[in-house]
């Protein structure tokens, strides 16, 4: 596995970040929702990273939103992609922990995502029920996963609050 080179975005990558989320996804919905929360006040500057590839070209993407869990402000890591060339790679693994250890660095105590549960244990998630935390929809119990980047600061319980782009 190679050493990827990870960063903060920069309003250069805009146009490859969306063509990523368009490559990984069936749909748009996933490049839409970056276009949108990058116009909402759930962004947080520093915390939408990318993976470079040889070329220095943008090849993986995570993104970090400020959500809630009850009234305890935490983050929600999505989406997360990579180009399919590049599946298998460490490209999506290297672009997530730089995300997490960004948010580490800035302070942030607390990350849920929703995705897949083989993927994000990886990256010391688990699954949210055990914490009381929960969705207003129903999803897989396997699928929402949650991850303290702090253990002095244990995961509160609660219901997910997301960014309004989310729907949810």
């Amino acid at each position: 596995m190679r050493n990827w080179i990870t960063r903060a975005e920069t309003s250069a990558d805009i146009p490859a970040i969306r063509d990523i989320n368009l490559a990984a996804f069936e749909t748009s919905q996933e490049a839409d929702l970056v276009d949108a929360l990058r116009a909402d006040s759930a962004w947080i500057e520093g915390l939408s990273l990318v993976s470079l590839d040889e070329s220095e070209s943008p090849a993986g993407y995570a993104l970090l939103t400020r959500c809630h869990i009850g009234e305890t402000p935490a983050l929600c890591l999505g989406p997360v992609a990579v180009r399919p060339e590049q599946h298998g790679n460490g490209v999506g693994t290297a672009v997530v922990r730089a995300a997490l250890a960004a948010a580490k660095r800035m302070g942030e105590h607390y990350v849920v995502v929703l995705g897949h549960p083989t993927y994000y244990p990886r990256f010391g998630f688990s699954r949210a029920s055990a914490y009381g935390i929960g969705l207003t929809i129903d999803v897989p119990d396997e699928a929402l996963m949650a991850l303290t980047l702090d253990t002095d600061h244990p995961l509160p319980g609660g219901t997910v609050h997301y960014a309004a782009p989310f729907g949810i």
